[in-house]
C-alpha cells in the first residue's frame, strides 16, 4: 500500500495544472482501493488493475501463446503429462485456492524451465523433467510455481508496473482507446519476466508450505535447485563461456540462491514429516523413454552445431555462443553481445539472393558492401549496414542470404557490437560456410534421442552407461550431473540412473 501512495505523491508534486490534478484525483482511487490481505501470504498486496477474473482470462488467452513459444505440449506419452497433472492437483487442493481450475502442462522443449500464468496455468519443460531426480523434486518446482499464482505475483507485478507509468499509461487510455491494445499487446512476455527477491520468497515459502501438507520431503526444492545450477554451469561452459545470462532456463526466470531456499524452508515453520514421499522409482519408472533434448521434428541441437533432417541442412556457430530452437527461428548469442538468428525468407519470388538482400529483405536500408558468394555450391549474398541502439551502442548488423533450392532462401544474421567486428569476423565467416546438406552419415545419426533408466551392474562404469550423451568431451559430467551424483564413482549395484540413447 505504501508504495502505491508514493506513486500518489509523486504525481502531485509534479503536477501543477488543474487537468493534472483531476487525473490524480482519477487515479488515486483505484490505487488506495487495489491493497488487500493476501490469504496465502497474509501480507498486503497490490493488486489495482488486475482483478481475479481478469487473471483468469489472461490465462485462457495467454495459454497457447506459451505452448507456440516453447514447443507445444508434449503429446507423445499422455501417462506423463497424466502424472504432473495428479502431483500439481495434489498440491493445488492443499493450497489457499484450492477450488480454482489449475492447468499443468509438460512443454515439448529441452529448455530447463518452469514458469505459471495468472489464472492456474503451470508450466514445465521436459528439460526440467529430465534434470529431476525424484518425484520430490518435480513436486517442489510445481509447488513454487503454485505459490506464485496463490500470490498472485503477476497481478501484483502488472499492478505496480501500470501503477509506474500511471500518468502517461492513464492519461493514454483516456484519450486514446489504442493505448488499452498497447497494454495487452505485451502478452505473455509480461508475465515471464524475472520476480523479485520478496516474491521468490514468498513462493520458495508457500510452495514449501504445500510440499509438508502433501507429504513430500521439503528439502527437494533445494537440493533440486543445487543441481539447476550445477547443470547451468556446465551447459555454459559445453558452450565456451564461463556465464550464460541469457539463457532461458529456471535460474533466468527465477533468480534464488539455494541459501535462500534453505531461509525460506525455515520461515515457512512446517513440521518435521517424519517418513516424506520422495517416490524416485515411481518417477524414473514414468520418465523411461521420455524424448531428450530437441525433438527433431524441429531441428536437433547438438552443442554448437545445428541440423535439420527433414529440411536437410546444417550449420555450427562459433565456440562461447549457445544455441535456442524457436518455432520460426534459430537464435545464438554469446556474452559479448553478439547475436545471431537463423530463419527461412518468407518470400523471394526467385529473386538473386543479392536482389533479394538489397530490395526485400533490407528494403528501406541502404546496405553496405553487397557482395555475392558461393556457400558450398549455393548461390548466396552478403552485405551489412551499422546500426545503432537506444542506448547510442553502436552494431553491425551482418546479412547473408542463401538460396538452398529455386524456392528457398535460407537467411543469417549477425548482430555485432561494433567493437568486437574485426575478432568475430572469422569466425562468423565459418558460420556461414558451414551451411550445407546433410550427409549420409549426419541424417542417419539425426535421430531422437531418449531418457533410458537402467539398473546398475557390477560390470558399468560412468563411461560406459554415459556413452549416448550428446555433448562431446562432457559425457560423464552431464551424466553426474542429471543423475545428482556429487562424487565420483556409481550408486552401488541395484541402483538405477538416468542414461540417454537413441530411439
Amino acid at each position: 500500500m505504501a508504495a502505491a501512495i508514493e506513486v500518489i505523491r509523486a504525481r502531485i508534486s509534479g503536477t501543477r495544472s488543474l487537468a493534472g490534478l483531476l487525473m490524480v484525483a482519477l487515479v488515486s482511487a483505484p490505487l488506495l482501493s487495489g491493497c488487500s490481505t493476501n490469504p496465502a501470504t497474509g501480507e498486503q498486496s497490490f493488486t489495482a488493475f488486475m482483478s481475479p477474473e481478469d487473471e483468469l482470462r489472461v490465462g485462457r488467452e495467454q495459454d497457447p501463446k506459451i505452448k507456440e513459444e516453447f514447443g507445444g505440449a508434449y503429446q507423445e506419452d499422455a501417462d506423463l503429462s497424466a502424472y504432473v497433472t495428479r502431483i500439481g492437483k495434489k498440491l493445488a487442493a492443499t493450497s489457499e485456492m484450492p477450488n480454482l481450475d489449475f492447468h499443468f502442462t509438460v512443454l515439448n522443449t529441452p529448455d530447463v524451465n518452469a514458469f505459471a500464468l495468472p489464472g492456474g496455468y503451470v508450466y514445465v519443460t521436459r528439460g526440467l523433467i529430465a534434470l529431476a531426480e525424484n518425484e520430490a523434486e518435480l513436486a517442489g518446482v510445481i509447488a513454487h510455481e503454485i505459490g506464485h499464482v496463490t500470490a498472485r505475483h503477476s497481478a501484483e507485478r502488472y499492478s505496480r508496473a501500470v501503477a509506474t507509468n500511471i500518468g502517461a499509461t492513464l492519461l493514454g487510455i483516456l484519450a486514446d482507446s489504442r493505448a488499452v491494445a498497447d497494454i495487452a499487446s505485451q502478452g505473455a512476455n509480461l508475465y515471464l519476466k524475472g520476480y523479485s527477491r520478496d516474491q521468490e520468497f514468498q513462493a520458495d515459502m508457500l510452495g514449501v508450505r504445500y510440499l509438508s501438507r502433501a507429504g513430500y520431503d521439503t528439502g527437494a526444492m533445494a537440493s533440486f535447485l543445487a543441481k539447476m545450477g550445477d547443470a547451468s554451469r556446465l551447459q555454459a561452459e559445453i558452450a565456451g563461456s564461463d556465464r550464460d545470462p541469457d539463457a532461458m532456463d529456471l535460474l533466468a526466470t527465477h533468480p534464488r540462491t539455494v541459501d535462500r531456499v534453505r531461509q525460506a524452508l525455515a520461515a515457512a515453520s512446517v513440521q518435521r514429516i517424519a517418513s516424506p514421499t520422495v517416490n524416485k522409482d515411481a518417477f524414473l519408472d514414468r520418465i523411461d523413454g521420455m524424448m531428450f533434448g530437441s525433438d527433431p521434428k524441429e531441428g536437433l541441437i547438438r552443442g554448437r552445431e545445428f541440423l535439420h533432417k527433414d529440411l536437410n541442412f546444417r550449420f555450427e556457430v562459433p565456440p562461447g555462443f549457445r544455441l535456442f530452437n524457436k518455432p520460426t527461428q534459430v537464435l545464438a548469442a554469446d556474452q559479448a553481445g553478439t547475436r545471431f538468428v537463423f530463419d527461412k525468407a518468407q518470400q523471394s519470388d526467385g529473386l538473386h539472393p543479392a536482389d533479394y538482400l538489397s530490395s526485400r529483405w533490407a528494403q528501406g536500408h541502404q546496405v553496405r558492401d553487397l557482395e555475392t558468394i558461393n556457400v558450398n555450391g549455393m548461390e548466396a549474398a552478403t552485405a551489412w549496414l551499422p546500426v545503432t541502439a537506444r542506448n547510442n551502442e553502436t552494431f553491425v548488423l551482418r546479412l547473408v542470404a542463401i538460396r538452398y533450392d529455386p524456392s528457398t532462401v535460407y537467411r543469417m544474421q549477425f548482430l555485432i557490437p561494433r567493437q568486437k567486428t574485426n575478432a568475430l569476423s572469422e569466425d562468423l565467416r565459418r558460420t556461414t560456410y558451414s551451411f550445407r546438406p546433410l550427409t549420409d552419415e549426419e541424417r542417419a545419426s539425426a535421430r531422437p534421442l531418449e531418457i533410458k533408466v537402467v539398473t546398475v551392474d557390477r560390470g558399468d562404469t560412468e563411461p560406459s552407461l554415459a556413452s549416448g550423451v550428446p555433448h562431446r568431451g562432457y559425457e560423464v559430467r552431464f551424466f553426474r550431473v542429471m543423475n545428482g551424483l556429487k562424487t565420483e564413482g556409481l550408486p552401488p549395484p541395484g541402483g538405477r540412473v538416468k542414461t540417454v540413447g537413441p530411439r
